[in-house]
């Protein structure tokens, strides 16, 4: 497959001609987040490649060559689709082999954004024996290859899952009999070193400005925050999951 790992440039991972693109989205549809053609362009190999976006629900775009050719300088054809540098794992599948994991303890991303806390995030759960990762399909952070170094590798070793929509997601965890639990600050929320912490479990964490989504948040059980002994403004999404998931972990002796 003819692909290009533009790292030096962006650390973005792009995949381009109709044949490559055709079949990434045959074999590993998952992997993708969006595909770009040039604008203008209506022909038999891009009406089969938007209709197979179409099907596995990949968004894509129209573009001018002009942002075909910063996205790839080679030969691109006229399409590229941009990917992960890792594959995903069902859902399903995740909710099913977490209670076996050394910490049945799954993250879930409500729209973080920044490659470098989702890679940290990654690498403190697989550390400490964390059954996987949940990340939004849109305003999610790009996993590509800086999201992998960040995370030390742990994002080639972690069970990931992609949501096209979180609420749907936590539905399907908590019908598993998944206790949900979302980090936020502010009264209401039980102290995370005192609460009873049940597992298998979803950890919720939001957005690095607006935190975690009302709708989202008023599909879980719990709200934990983490007690400060100064006054300070707040932990970063990485720091405070990283302070929670040592919680869980460490009552599980």
């Amino acid at each position: 497959m003819q692909n290009s790992d533009q790292d030096k440039k962006d650390g973005k991972i792009y995949v381009v001609g109709n044949k490559p693109v055709r079949e990434l989205l045959l074999d590993d549809p998952a992997r993708v987040d969006f595909v770009a053609f040039r604008v203008g362009r209506h022909d038999k190999g891009v009406e089969e490649i938007l209709e197979l976006c179409r099907v596995a629900k990949v968004p894509y775009r129209s573009v001018s060559a002009k942002d075909l050719d910063f996205m790839y300088r080679g030969n691109h054809q006229g399409v590229a689709a941009r990917c992960a540098a890792l594959s995903y794992v069902p859902l399903l599948t995740m909710l099913e082999t977490a209670p076996d994991a050394p910490l049945p303890l799954i993250i879930a991303l409500d729209q973080v954004q920044d490659t470098g806390n989702v890679g940290v995030l990654a690498r403190t759960l697989y550390a400490l024996g964390g059954a996987g990762l949940i990340v939004c399909q849109h305003q999610g952070a790009y996993l590509g290859a800086g999201a992998v170094r960040s995370s030390a590798g742990a994002l080639n070793k972690l069970p990931v899952a992609k949501a096209g929509n979180l609420a749907a997601a936590l539905k399907d965890c908590a019908n598993y009999d998944y206790t949900l639990y979302y980090a936020q600050t502010g009264e209401g929320s039980l102290n995370a070193y005192e609460a009873e912490l049940k597992t298998p479990a979803v950890l919720v964490l939001g957005n690095e400005e607006k935190g975690v989504r009302p709708g989202v948040a008023k599909l879980c059980h719990h709200s934990l925050s983490i007690p400060f002994r100064r006054e300070f403004d707040s932990l970063n999404v990485a720091q405070a999951g990283a302070v929670l998931v040592s919680e869980f972990s460490r009552r599980m002796g």
